[in-house]
């Protein structure tokens, strides 16, 4: 199993979400991230431009079978792409054990409903 962990332009955020339900990943978390980098973001109040020392982002979070690692990662560079500076990171690191509360069950099955295997 594997953990995603996608840094992302919150305007891409429609874009990914449809994109992952299209490879068939149905569940992930995300929350407002605000970082620092190269990419730098102006706001303009009543006219005046105020130039952010930070960036606004969303953090999505999601957790795989191995087998679908790939087909997830190039989804969400597919989906959040703009070309620009800024568009984002993907970091991707290993999980050793998942379980689910409801039943118990360990491990990949965990992370899927059986019958309706991806």
């Amino acid at each position: 199993m594997k953990k995603i962990e996608a840094i992302i332009r919150k305007s891409r955020f429609n874009e990914v979400k449809n994109e992952l339900q299209e490879v068939g990943i149905d569940f992930f978390s995300f929350w407002d991230v605000r970082g620092i980098g190269k990419s730098r973001q102006e706001r303009i109040y009543r006219g005046i431009a105020y130039d952010t020392s930070t960036i606004e982002r969303l953090m999505i979070s999601i957790i795989v079978r191995d087998k679908n690692l790939d087909k997830t990662v190039k989804a969400i560079i597919a989906s959040a792409s703009t070309g620009n500076i800024g568009d984002g990171k993907i970091f991707i690191s290993d999980i050793e054990q998942a379980y689910r509360i409801r039943t118990g069950e360990m491990g990949d099955e965990s992370l899927y409903i059986k019958g309706e295997e991806e």
